[in-house]
């Protein structure tokens, strides 16, 4: 995957539904990222990617028990002011979203993954 997919990735997951704020794409250490138009992030980048590094980490122990359950597909959160969604891209990426919480999460996550899907192959 090259750096020109990464923004495609970002800029087609954030036009995917109105209530996404934040798309970033975490591979290989470097961090891609996209903010809605006219939102202010609630966290900092130093506070992204340490939000992201222990993603990442939690995502290597949810992979140690694909074996027994399968491998995981997404995992998300829900914050006061906000969904967190976590899904893998290739290899050891993963792609962070944040939503606002009045959204159809399932519905937005399978939009999501249709559009990982089509960098993916």
């Amino acid at each position: 995957m090259i750096i020109l997919e990464y923004e495609k990735i970002c800029n087609e997951i954030l036009e995917c539904d109105k209530k996404i704020r934040y798309v970033a794409v975490y591979d290989f250490g470097e961090l891609y990222e996209k903010t809605k138009s006219g939102l202010k992030n609630y966290l900092s980048k130093e506070e992204t990617e340490l939000s992201l590094s222990q993603a990442v980490y939690r995502w290597s122990t949810r992979k140690k028990t694909a074996d027994k359950i399968g491998k995981p597909i997404f995992a998300f959160a829900k914050y006061e002011k906000i969904y967190r969604i976590t899904i893998s891209i290739s290899g050891a990426g993963l792609i962070l979203i944040s939503t606002e919480l009045e959204i159809d999460i399932m519905e937005t996550i399978e939009k999501i993954l249709k559009i990982r899907d089509k960098y993916s192959q």
